[in-house]
């Protein structure tokens, strides 16, 4: 069992949201947070918009794969975010959950999915404050 904490992000197509939060999780955490990624329906894809917007800030996301949501990746993670996909994430107790009110990136062009990337980096900050954070000497 790790010692870090784990964070499941969850939006339905596991397309946009959820992958912008993963990756900025993954880039501003780095190895202190092991991060997962699913939607409830997922996506063929990662939306080209939101690869877009992340390699403006020099994450590429382009690799991603949408991912299914299975119970196993909540029970294994101490923190699910949930981002508009509603009750269709299966709740454990002694797990927390979070619910973040982000506008959806899909079939949006940069210049809107911008201000979405940098609402979900602020939140994704405040969460590593509170479960991550840096351990001074």
């Amino acid at each position: 069992m790790s010692d870090k904490p784990s964070v499941l992000f969850v939006c339905v197509h596991n397309a946009g949201r959820s992958q912008m939060a993963a990756a900025w999780l993954t880039h501003l955490a780095g190895d202190r947070v092991e991060v997962r990624s699913a939607g409830s329906n997922p996506g063929t894809g990662v939306n080209p918009t939101a690869v877009e917007a992340m390699r403006e800030v020099g994450i590429d996301i382009s690799a991603e794969v949408p991912k299914m949501l299975t119970v196993d990746a909540v029970k294994e993670s101490d923190v699910c975010i949930t981002m508009g996909c509603g009750d269709t994430c299966p709740v454990f107790p002694g797990k927390r959950y979070l619910d973040w009110q982000l506008e959806d990136p899909a079939g949006q062009g940069v210049e809107a999915v911008r201000p979405i990337r940098d609402e979900i980096k602020t939140l994704v900050e405040g969460l590593i404050k509170e479960i991550a954070p840096e351990k001074t000497a």
